[in-house]
């Protein structure tokens, strides 16, 4: 279930993560094939502002997945509620504000990042003025879609998700060519029509927060100083990342001004803009990671947590080894699509392809990254992200320049990213005591996390014929720990009940996927059962507290359950009904 599960996120999640990442593409191919290579600069010279406004929403989008994944997991709906709450209003208040400060300051911040001051002679400012200013118009929309795209996960609402990503991008293609051919508008119409498509693709997704059935509530109420703390803090890993990322575009820009002038930050700009699209697979992994890992790890699942870390080093390798092959092919066409000019075309061709080898490692970082942010390796995050995004590739790219020139900023990718890598191996090699290069080992989990494996039973359930047998396998697991019979037929019957009830009203006739999870847990003193199915959506808790009866028939099974165990709770995430019972 976890591996369906996880590939069924990555497809939403690569396009979500495409959301920013496509407008800026067609704004680039449309930029530089059609507005040239100064235009194309002003655009390379506007990305550390685009960074800085994207790693704010990445900061709350990654602190909502941790937060939401604890609380979720531990079934606390108030703390979720005020997770939703909180993101939604600092998200809103800091796009704003943002967005008033760089059109009140557009000059200043223009010079600061490399355009130079205005004049005449210098047609670079005006470009990077006008995109500013036609983009940062779109700041709230492109900061308040990133918080959606987990709540759109976490609910399930992944086609929804995908219908909002597929609008902007043709949206923008749309006013692009509007521009270009019609209006005559410029950088600045590039950047009215990306801020466009953002609002377009937000109405998409905001619609299913105003359904009735949504599963997250606004309360004003519950936006607490220590809300936003929690949030702010669960989040502080991307917003390194990201913002590392931001130095990074603004030390590689100064870098190839004085190696090889405006072709060379032309050149790089096409690199970044195709490199990010690429990189959406690999945060698109990291990402379905992030939110898993949070949610196994507060449920103490240890089984499910080596199953993740397995399924997202496949994913990241087979993708990633897909992407390498195809930049290597088409970095000649791909160059094409951004410029016309011959010798920035030859620069970009041999750069993307030399950029192409660090795509692989790149997503392996980046992948454990995520993941051991959601295991509460905060620490350990952290300091990959610096190392990853500005440390070992700005080494690089200092220490390559001097002697291959631009070849060499193209090749402080994969040094950078090859550095971080052994630097990974090495720091989990050293906390585990062995140099192993397998799940148990990468996982990096506390030596007493979770429940031994002889106190687990776990099963996995797709008939009733199998319930059945589930039923006896608890029976004959609690005696075998020491239960009287008379606790062990009550596991037992807990178990029959529940995901009998599963398989005849849960299953749906036109699907063969359909199964049960169970997990018997001997924690201390507490005996727990945990039922995870990806059937139709069914609160049981909830359903007998709408359904009271004084008919002693009347939902006998649940009944009984319900009056057997000390505390049950159930929640349902990423399209997952989630009961938890203990005895």
């Amino acid at each position: 279930m976890i591996r369906k599960i996880f590939r069924q996120m990555l497809v939403t999640q690569i396009l979500s993560a495409m959301t920013v990442m496509l407008c800026m593409l067609v704004d680039s191919m449309m930029i530089g094939r059609f507005l040239g290579v100064d235009s194309m600069t002003a655009y390379g010279l506007a990305n550390p502002v685009l960074l800085v406004f994207a790693a704010y929403g990445a900061m709350l989008s990654a602190g909502i997945q941790v937060m939401c994944g604890k609380t979720m997991g531990a079934g606390d709906r108030e703390g979720t509620d005020a997770c939703f709450s909180a993101s939604a209003v600092l998200a809103l208040s800091v796009s704003l504000v943002g967005m008033v400060l760089i059109l009140a300051l557009v000059g200043p911040v223009c010079t600061l990042l490399g355009a130079g001051r205005p004049g005449p002679d210098n047609p670079v400012f005006y470009l990077t003025r006008d995109y500013l200013r036609g983009f940062i118009v779109g700041a709230p929309a492109f900061i308040v879609a990133q918080i959606m795209v987990p709540f759109l996960q976490i609910s399930g609402n992944r086609i929804r998700l995908a219908l909002a990503v597929v609008l902007m991008t043709v949206s923008d293609i749309a006013f692009d060519l509007l521009n270009v051919f019609v209006f005559h508008g410029g950088t600045l119409g590039m950047g009215l029509a990306s801020s466009c498509s953002y609002y377009l693709a937000l109405i998409v997704g905001l619609a299913y927060f105003f359904k009735k059935d949504c599963m997250f509530k606004l309360k004003l109420k519950a936006v607490t100083r220590k809300v936003c703390k929690k949030l702010f803090a669960y989040g502080v890993p991307t917003i390194i990342n990201s913002l590392a990322m931001v130095v990074l575009v603004f030390t590689l820009n100064k870098i190839l001004l004085g190696a090889g002038g405006n072709m060379a930050v032309a050149s790089y700009s096409v690199i970044s803009t195709v490199g990010n699209i690429c990189y959406c697979f690999g945060s698109g992994v990291a990402s379905v990671s992030l939110l898993l890992a949070a949610i196994f790890y507060s449920d103490e699942d240890r089984t499910a947590i080596y199953t993740l870390v397995k399924t997202q080093t496949w994913y990241a390798l087979v993708l990633d080894a897909a992407l390498v092959l195809a930049v290597l092919l088409l970095a000649p066409a791909l160059a094409g699509l951004f410029l016309t000019d011959p010798g920035a075309r030859t620069m970009t061709v041999q750069g993307l392809r030399l950029f192409s080898f660090s795509l692989l490692p790149c997503s392996l970082n980046t992948t454990f990254k995520n993941y051991y942010q959601g295991v509460n390796r905060t620490r350990f995050t952290e300091v990959i992200s610096l190392l990853q995004n500005v440390t070992f590739p700005v080494l690089c790219a200092f220490l390559l320049r001097w002697l291959f020139g631009t070849t060499g900023v193209w090749l402080s990718f994969l040094g950078g990213e090859l550095l971080t890598m052994a630097f990974i191996c090495i720091v989990v090699w050293r906390k585990s005591y062995k140099p192993a290069l397998n799940a148990e080992t990468f996982a990096l989990l506390p030596r007493l996390f979770g429940v031994k494996e002889e106190d687990t039973l776990e099963m996995t359930v797709r008939s009733r014929e199998e319930a059945e047998e589930a039923s006896i396998q608890a029976a004959e697991f609690c005696k075998a720990h020491g239960e009287s019979d008379r606790k062990s037929m009550l596991i037992s019957l807990c178990v029959e009940e529940m995901v009998n009830n599963i398989v005849e009203h849960g299953f749906r006739k036109d699907r063969k996927d359909q199964c049960v999870d169970v997990r018997i847990l001997f924690k201390g003193s507490s005996r727990i059962i945990r039922i995870r199915d990806n059937c139709v959506n069914f609160d049981p808790v909830e359903y007998l507290k709408l359904h009271e009866t004084d008919d002693p028939v009347a939902h006998m099974g649940i009944r009984m359950v319900m009056k057997t165990v000390k505390s049950a709770n159930y929640v349902n995430s990423l399209g997952l009904n989630n009961l938890t019972l203990v005895l």
